[in-house]
């Protein structure tokens, strides 16, 4: 495994991180089916915890996650290792706000390091994605945004 000097490092992506950097692999527990369902998703860090989010839509993922909170979080750039997480659902709409104004803030930079759409907007985030923090049970996760 990796060191935690190095999982930290890529851990602490910031608003100069590519989407590259940004991307990793997650494995959930399928809601109905049980079985494992490995996607590739986007991560966030965001005043020094970290997030899994996306545009807005409907997405399984996010249900799994409610249904079976512990998952595996697969580094995969910069460093390959698995890592042990649960992941706690962000309800509180004044903490989404904040989370999701960083985010879109972040996705709205001119040089657009994330290669999403642009312009994004904090109420479609609001109304339509689903929003959970990673809680990593493996690694100790002292960290400093570089926001």
């Amino acid at each position: 495994m990796a060191s935690t000097t190095e999982i930290l490092a890529a851990l602490n992506i910031s608003r100069d991180s590519t989407a590259w950097q940004r991307t990793v692999d997650i494995t959930t527990t399928g809601a109905r089916s049980g079985k494992a369902r490995r996607i590739e998703i986007w991560f966030h860090h965001v005043y020094g915890r970290w997030y899994l989010s996306s545009t807005p839509a409907r997405r399984d993922w996010y249900f799994n996650l409610l249904a079976n909170p512990e998952f595996v979080f697969h580094l995969k750039h910069g460093i390959r290792t698995d890592l042990q997480a649960t992941a706690v659902p962000i309800t509180d709409p004044s903490q989404k706000r904040t989370i999701f104004e960083y985010i879109v803030d972040d996705f709205n930079q001119p040089h657009n390091p994330a290669i999403v759409h642009q312009p994004q907007h904090v109420e479609d985030w609001m109304t339509g994605s689903p929003l959970m923090e990673i809680v990593f049970t493996d690694i100790p996760t002292t960290t400093e945004n570089s926001a």
